[in-house]
């Protein structure tokens, strides 16, 4: 059960003490140097300390907390997917995959750097992560420290996030139908998202049933995260997003505004994050309230 001081607590409370707490914990983990490569070691910090909401880590955190996780093993394991997420979206943006120079309201790394350091920040990046969750720090049972990566691995790997920039990629060369759209974004957004509540559960010990719920909603609310995405690249503003709009349709992607039409693509988010929030009934009490309330806030946001 919640305390009292996390029940009074507004969403956005919780997200901006979740964000605190996990850059506090990546800049421990990403100390400034002055040897030689330190150059590599600014673009790491640049890459992630430059902004973003921490929705993944918020995921795991929140994911821990049902069942009772000690918090400083949480914040290893958000970090981690952190930095994936991370690792992510600065090779998203470089000249050979989307070609973005603004991400989060300011330069790309590769625009503040260049496409070298870039592509080297994302590699250190990813294997940091898997250094962080196979250290004794995060959990002293070796078992589950060897599920965390091993989950982690499939959710950042060619069935997962590496594998959906591939289809993003053909998809600008050939036109989806609705089917492949939705497991492009399944495999490039909605992974790690299953990852990021996976993990609370999968260090909390938790039976197969109550891990089997989290992932059940993790996917349905990415799956929602996405279609949202695409409806704010077509209606949202650049002062919000920071990143440039109606870059997909510029590109010739397939999206889900582009399949089903923005209406549509409307009611598809808002059924989605209702069946997300069906999977959460599992558990008893409050226990979840705080995931039910971000599935609200992703039909809802405008960044």
């Amino acid at each position: 059960m919640p305390s009292p001081r996390e029940a009074s607590q507004s969403l956005q409370e919780k997200l901006n003490e979740t964000l605190e707490a996990v850059n506090k914990t990546i800049t421990r983990l990403l100390p400034e140097t002055d040897l030689p490569e330190a150059r590599l070691f600014d673009a790491m910090r640049y890459g992630t300390l430059n902004g973003g909401k921490r929705m993944r880590p918020f995921m795991v955190m929140q994911s821990a907390k049902i069942f009772n996780v000690d918090m400083k093993r949480a914040r290893r394991a958000a970090a981690a997917v952190e930095l994936v997420h991370c690792y992510s979206l600065i090779h998203d943006d470089l000249p050979a995959m989307d070609n973005a120079d603004m991400r989060r309201g300011k330069p790309s790394t590769h625009k503040k750097f260049d496409d070298a350091t870039a592509i080297l920040a994302g590699d250190a990046l990813l294997a940091l992560a898997f250094e962080i969750l196979s250290d004794p720090e995060t959990h002293e049972d070796p078992r589950v420290r060897c599920e965390l990566v091993k989950e982690l691995a499939l959710a950042a790997g060619g069935q997962g996030l590496c594998g959906g920039q591939m289809l993003d990629l053909l998809g600008e060369k050939e036109e989806f139908d609705l089917g492949t759209i939705s497991r492009l974004q399944r495999m490039k957004t909605g992974r790690l998202m299953t990852f990021a509540c996976e993990a609370g559960a999968i260090l909390g010990k938790a039976g197969e049933p109550q891990r089997k719920a989290l992932c059940n909603f993790a996917q349905d609310l990415g799956h929602a995260f996405q279609v949202t995405d695409d409806i704010l690249d077509v209606e949202g503003e650049v002062i919000h997003l920071g990143k440039p709009t109606k870059k997909d349709d510029k590109a010739g992607k397939s999206t889900f505004v582009s399949a089903m039409g923005k209406e549509q693509a409307k009611a598809r988010a808002e059924m989605l994050v209702q069946q997300a929030i069906r999977h959460l009934h599992i558990f008893q009490g409050d226990r979840a309230e705080t995931l039910k309330e971000l599935a609200m806030y992703v039909l809802k946001r405008r960044a």
